[in-house]
């Protein structure tokens, strides 16, 4: 084989490499290509989770999960809001954790900002992102994640999992149509377009 044909080869070969790599984005079996953890995680237990992204851990408190925000089942709820506030409870609730703090440790509500790991290694705030559960939110300076969480949101998005696919009916959602509207499941206008942007301290919503 020529050299000529040997760079087209070549090519594809990689092409399909990287494609590879972004399947394993969100793995069939569960796995997840996000932040692996750190040497220096703070081993917990996870007493009691709020939502989809806020849980009691012991010792700490309550915690804002870092990097992720899930649909509201508060106060009205949002599409997947219930969803996402499920695979919390399954994943966490009493469940051994180990966790690091932001570089800004608490929120103006006086919650902990942490990432969170699941004891064999996975981080739950990536897991939120590439199934769906939830939506990248930066607020700086805990931004380290930031690009690892965009690019799984990004191979969510495009794969239609979680909040990113049809409204299920009698919920109302920032990002789809609320059930009201003449044909369910269509894309709608968000919060930002009919309301303007949502209120975030020094952070931007994806």
């Amino acid at each position: 084989m020529t050299r000529r044909r040997l760079i087209p080869l070549a090519l594809l070969v990689l092409a399909l490499g990287a494609g590879y790599v972004s399947g394993r984005l969100q793995g069939d079996d569960g796995s997840v290509d996000g932040p692996a953890l750190p040497g220096d995680a703070r081993p917990t237990t996870v007493t009691r989770v709020v939502d989809g992204d806020t849980v009691v851990l012991a010792g700490p408190g309550k915690v804002r999960l870092i990097g992720v925000d899930t649909p509201e089942v508060y106060g009205g709820r949002e599409c997947f809001g219930a969803e996402a506030s499920d695979y919390a409870k399954g994943m966490l609730d009493g469940r051994r954790v180990s966790y690091t703090v932001g570089r800004e440790a608490r929120d103006r509500y006086g919650r902990l900002l942490a990432y969170v790991w699941l004891e064999d290694g996975r981080s739950f705030n990536a897991l939120l992102v590439a199934g769906g559960y939830a939506r990248t939110l930066t607020i700086r300076p805990n931004d380290i994640y930031e690009r690892d969480f965009a690019r799984l949101a990004r191979s969510a998005r495009d794969r239609g999992h979680g909040l990113w696919g049809p409204c299920d009916q009698g919920a109302n959602s920032g990002i789809f149509c609320p059930a009201t509207v003449d044909r369910p499941g269509e894309r709608c206008l968000s919060d930002r377009q009919r309301h303007g942007p949502r209120r975030k301290e020094r952070g931007r919503e994806v």
